[in-house]
């Protein structure tokens, strides 16, 4: 008997369109991919496919930087 839930499918359609809509905003609001991966409740490959289907420009690695010469 497994305890892995069941695999999570891609939404049809609106809803879908819906979804992504929504973790784009909040990616590009600064959100990261493993915070909305986890407020979503799907894994952090399936978000980045999403946001990336949806055409998202992606930060580069490593979090938020301060400007130069600030600290």
């Amino acid at each position: 008997m497994s305890r892995k839930s069941p695999a999570r499918r891609l939404l049809p359609g609106p809803e879908r369109d819906e979804v992504v809509a929504g973790l784009k905003a909040q990616y590009e609001a600064g959100t990261s991919i493993r915070a909305l991966a986890q407020s979503s409740g799907r894994s952090y490959g399936g978000v980045h496919r999403l946001l990336a289907d949806a055409g998202v420009v992606f930060r580069s690695r490593g979090g938020a930087q301060s400007p130069a010469g600030e600290e």
